[in-house]
C-alpha cells in the first residue's frame, strides 16, 4: 500500500513540474510571437551588372496625403540588399499611396561608376492587409521593378 501511494505521489509531482514547464513555455512562446513586430513592407534590390545584392543603399519611404509627400521612413539595404521592416503592422491601417525612392547616386559613385538615374521613384498603393514586397533590379543605365512576394 505505501508503494502504490509513493508512485502516486510522484506520478502526481512529476505531473505538476510537466504541467508548469508546459506552461512557462507557452507563455514564452506566446510572449515571443506577440512582442515580434511584423511588417507590411519589403523592397530588395539587385544589381544585375554585377549579379549581387546592392548593399549600403538608401530608401525613402514617403506616403502622400492630400497631393503632398512625407517622408515617413528611410532606411540602408543590408548585405543582402534587403530592407525587411517598412510599415510596421500593429493593427495600423496602412492603406495609401507610396513612394519608394531609391537613393542610386552615391551606390554607384562609391563604385566609381557614372549613372543616368541618380534616384528612382517607385510609386504604388496599398489597398488591403496583405504584404507588399517591392524589389528593383537594377544597373548604372537601367532598372526594373515588380510586385514580388
Amino acid at each position: 500500500m505505501k508503494n502504490n501511494h509513493y508512485t502516486y505521489n510522484l506520478l502526481n509531482q512529476t505531473t505538476k513540474i510537466s504541467l508548469t514547464f508546459l506552461l512557462v513555455a507557452c507563455a514564452t512562446v506566446f510572449r515571443l510571437t506577440a512582442s515580434t513586430p511584423t511588417y507590411q513592407l519589403s523592397s530588395h534590390i539587385l544589381d544585375i551588372d554585377k549579379g549581387i545584392p546592392a548593399a549600403n543603399v538608401r530608401i525613402s519611404l514617403s506616403k502622400q496625403t492630400n497631393n503632398q509627400w512625407t517622408v515617413i521612413d528611410e532606411r540602408t539595404t543590408d548585405d543582402n540588399g534587403r530592407i525587411k521592416d517598412f510599415l510596421a503592422e500593429n493593427g495600423h491601417d496602412n492603406k495609401g499611396i507610396y513612394k519608394l525612392t531609391y537613393h542610386t547616386a552615391p551606390y554607384f559613385a562609391e563604385q566609381g561608376k557614372e549613372s543616368f538615374y541618380p534616384f528612382i521613384e517607385v510609386v504604388f498603393e496599398i489597398k488591403d492587409n496583405q504584404h507588399y514586397h517591392v524589389p528593383i533590379t537594377l544597373s548604372a543605365f537601367g532598372y526594373s521593378t515588380y510586385r514580388g512576394n
